[in-house]
């Protein structure tokens, strides 16, 4: 069955669109690894939560690779087309970073989460040039999407993300992206339920200053 394509309207119905969503549409495999790509948007929730990272920071980690899995029937025509041009030729979806970031927007989330969300990639380029020891600790699927991605920043995208006043967020959100495959630990950490009223309030708020 397709998923719904009545457009939420508060943040009360936004916020459980995200958790069907994430439901019904997070169980396929996460690319290269034993876990659902549901469990690894968990565990870097969890990541974020036991950092004692803002909600916003924690939102972004649950919601990182949204776009991965986001059905079509929910797409504009416009990121139809950026997902269509690449598919035959991506480790996932190429664009997929974009994809969410699009899409949390267009449903009112914050700008911090939606630009968090649209940057991970962007952090694994930025630590693969300034770190050659992070580059051996990637997985054989995640340093095959890097050359799609890509690859290592240089020049002035290296400057650009530096300066970024979001840096030290994108990092940290790339390192707990990383380190979210472990496998069979999902019932030890918070299930995606209890990300729902957070989703929610945060959600009211960004609604209220507009």
């Amino acid at each position: 069955m397709a998923f719904t394509t009545t457009k939420p309207i508060t943040a009360s119905e936004k916020s459980r669109h995200i958790i069907r969503l994430l439901e019904e549409h997070g169980q396929d495999d996460y690319i290269g690894e034993d876990i659902s790509q549901l469990e690894h948007c968990l565990q870097a929730a969890d990541r974020a939560k036991r950092a004692h990272s803002r909600d916003d920071v924690t939102i972004a980690a649950l919601l990182h690779d949204i776009g991965q899995f986001l059905p079509a029937n929910l797409l504009s025509e416009q990121i139809r087309e950026l997902k269509s041009a690449h598919d035959s030729v991506s480790v996932g979806r190429v664009g997929h970073e974009v994809i969410g970031e699009h899409y949390l927007r267009s449903l009112g989330f914050g700008e911090t989460v939606c630009r968090l969300v649209g940057s991970h990639v962007a952090a694994k380029r930025y630590l693969t040039a300034i770190d050659p020891a992070y580059y051996a600790t990637l997985s054989s699927a995640s340093k095959k999407s890097l050359q799609f991605q890509g690859g290592p920043f240089e020049g002035k995208e290296l400057e650009a993300f530096m300066r970024d006043p979001l840096s030290e967020d994108m990092i940290m959100l790339r390192k707990w992206d990383d380190a979210a495959k472990i496998v069979g630990i999902v019932d030890e950490i918070p299930g995606l339920r209890e990300y729902e009223v957070l989703i929610e309030k945060h959600l009211a708020g960004t609604s209220s200053k507009i």
